[in-house]
């Protein structure tokens, strides 16, 4: 799974059970209506057009009960099934198609080799196609999102642009899914925030995916924007910076019923992770460790990190892998994720009952303040 917005379990458990109630619904969207393979689409950012429609509608999303599954530690679940988890499944196909044809277009990894990457590429032709007669059936016209793609394309292959003008596709791409929340919740009046939603959301989505391949990329000589553009780490910052507010007054314009997972997504969680990606708040894993970590977070959560990743030096305790915060819980706090720690502990008691007693944006308070 790729995406920005992953929400600790440890920093406010009702927002995280609320979050994997619509990750979990696209999956099985996807498994229903696209196979078992198109499950291997699922995206943390694509569940916030789920989010987006079931917050707009007076009427909660209807629910149905999950069997156990081994990635929720073999425990059933209630999942959102909505038009919402239906568009989000159409956006979520389209964005992995896409990475699959980018790969096999820098010659990179599996989709890149001739002979043994064509099944591959022949699943992101097929996923395509099945976003276009999803995307029909809720009235959602998926060529802006393979225009975009291929405006990607011709964009990256001109040289002396802005990172702005290269971000423009991804922005426009996103504002168009965003927007269509709207129209399937009966909220027209929403559009036009949403549209400016999601092009920030897109803009900070892109640069913080430069961000976090930039060395890599620059290890192995491929394509990066920020490289390409000559922009600078500060730079990205800024612009990262001033999308966030951008989005966060969008979304403060919105007419919504419930705003609490919204707010939490778009606002405190896109905040996270634009610090994580420039901070530097946890190493990188390898490969090997990425996988280890995909299989603790979903199996415990998140809590316990590899023993053989652990340095020397530090003690042994509870980490959480979810969103990368590198706390561990040295027994006077809870080991969460919130940013009003400092350190390994947390300093003061941040929340006192519902509402938080400190200048923080930790998250963990019910009032969404």
């Amino acid at each position: 799974m790729f995406g920005i917005l992953r929400p600790c379990a440890h920093s406010c458990p009702a927002v995280h059970e609320a979050w994997r109630a619509h990750l979990c619904g696209l999956c099985l969207t996807l498994r229903d209506r696209h196979g078992q393979l198109a499950r291997t689409a699922t995206n943390y950012d694509g569940l916030v057009l789920s989010v987006l429609a079931e917050a707009q509608s007076p009427r909660r999303s209807e629910r149905r009960t999950a069997g156990p599954c081994p990635l929720r530690g073999f425990k059933a679940a209630e999942v959102v099934s909505s038009e919402g988890a239906r568009l989000a499944a159409v956006v979520s196909l389209a964005l992995a198609a896409g990475k699959i044809r980018d790969h096999a277009a820098d010659e990179d990894g599996l989709a890149g080799r001739r002979v043994s990457g064509a099944p591959l590429r022949r699943v992101a032709a097929s996923w395509t196609s099945a976003a276009e007669r999803g995307g029909r059936s809720i009235g959602f016209d998926t060529a802006v999102l393979t225009d975009a793609a291929g405006r990607q394309a011709t964009l990256e292959a001109t040289p002396g642009l802005s990172l702005l003008e290269l971000t423009e596709p991804t922005e426009a791409a996103a504002a168009a899914a965003f927007a269509h929340t709207a129209t399937l919740a009966g909220m027209p009046r929403n559009i036009e925030n949403l549209r400016e939603a999601g092009r920030y959301f897109g803009r900070i989505a892109h640069i913080l995916d430069a961000v976090e391949d930039l060395e890599h990329d620059r290890a192995r000589g491929a394509y990066n924007p920020l490289v390409a553009t000559g922009t600078s780490a500060e730079e990205a910052r800024r612009l990262c910076d001033e999308a966030l507010h951008g989005l966060e007054l969008a979304v403060r314009d919105l007419e919504l019923e419930e705003r609490h997972l919204v707010e939490a997504l778009l606002r405190d969680e896109a905040r996270r992770a634009v610090r994580r990606a420039f901070t530097g708040h946890a190493a990188p894993p390898g490969v090997a460790e990425k996988a280890v970590a995909g299989v603790a977070t979903f199996f415990t959560c998140g809590v316990y990190r590899p023993p053989w990743s652990r340095r020397r030096d530090e003690p042994w305790g509870r980490r959480c892998y979810l969103d990368g915060c590198d706390r561990m819980d040295c027994g006077t706090c809870d080991g969460g994720c919130c940013d009003c720690c400092s350190g390994d502990c947390c300093s003061g008691d941040c929340c006192s009952g519902d509402c938080c007693s400190c200048d923080c944006d930790c998250g963990c308070c019910d009032c969404g303040s």
